[in-house]
């Protein structure tokens, strides 16, 4: 209804935006370029923020990257399954049929590893999203499995993505094998209020507007009330160009988002 209205050709603020299309904020570029030297490094990197600051899209825009003829990406949320179901999901990733017991699943993930590096010559990515929902044993365990040749040698990448309170939890010391051997960290803070309103014009000049649709004082109050969250920024806007079309509004004032910050109980 609102794209018609604010004639728009596409859906702004949608989470299918290519990576091509994403606003370059300036924490969205630094988490890029550290994970770009992770590729290039290889071994094991930690990316954190806070819920709705981008990991996932920063993520999907690192793995879109890669190049699938050198690199073969596995991506496994924590929260879709318990730790027995990750270490199968991670053997099913490198092709192989997982075998029932935990020490026979180690190694055969290990191998599977082994044999990409090898044979095929590709390396092997892990993105594990949702890390600070891991128990202490399970972080303890990638410490073990992602380890090979004594230490000697990292034939793949690994990201591990969560929750800041993540980089807390690894740094007491029973997780101190596994933190020592990180060697990038990464948290992605929220927009600038000058990023705010960039994105906002960025999201609706790439949906096809051709003229301003939301005045200053609306934007001024999105940023206030989302601090710079783009989760929360892509709710208010779009609850605001559905109020704003719904009442007529050729341009989006503040009272129109006040109604979309009470409609979103933000």
């Amino acid at each position: 209804m609102y794209k018609s209205f604010y004639s728009l050709a596409q859906t702004p603020f949608s989470k299918e935006i290519r990576p091509l299309d994403a606003f370059p904020a300036t924490d969205y570029k630094g988490a890029l370029n550290a994970l770009k030297y992770l590729e290039k490094s290889k071994g094991i990197g930690l990316l954190i923020g806070e819920p709705g600051v981008g990991k996932t899209f920063t993520l999907r825009s690192f793995k879109e990257s890669l190049s699938p003829s050198l690199y073969q990406v596995i991506y496994f949320p924590l929260s879709t399954g318990g730790v027995m179901d990750f270490y199968r999901g991670l053997a099913y990733g490198l092709g192989e049929e997982p075998k029932f017991r935990k020490v026979d699943l180690f190694r055969q993930i290990q191998r599977g590893i082994e044999r990409i590096v090898e044979e095929r010559r590709i390396t092997p990515v892990f993105i594990l999203d949702e890390m600070h929902m891991a128990k202490d044993a399970f972080l303890q365990d990638i410490a073990l499995l992602f380890n090979f040749q004594m230490d000697s040698t990292n034939p793949f990448i690994l990201v591990l993505s969560g929750l800041p309170h993540l980089k807390t939890r690894l740094a007491l010391n029973h997780h101190r094998p596994l933190t020592q051997r990180i060697i990038m960290k990464y948290e992605i803070q929220p927009l600038t209020k000058e990023e705010v309103s960039n994105y906002i014009d960025h999201h609706l000049k790439i949906a096809g507007a051709k003229m301003p649709i939301f005045t200053e004082a609306a934007k001024e109050a999105i940023t206030l009330r989302s601090q710079g969250w783009p989760r929360v920024i892509n709710t208010l806007t779009i609850n605001s160009l559905l109020f704003g079309s719904q009442l007529n509004k050729e341009q989006i004032d503040e009272e129109i988002v006040r109604l979309a910050i009470e409609d979103s109980k933000l």
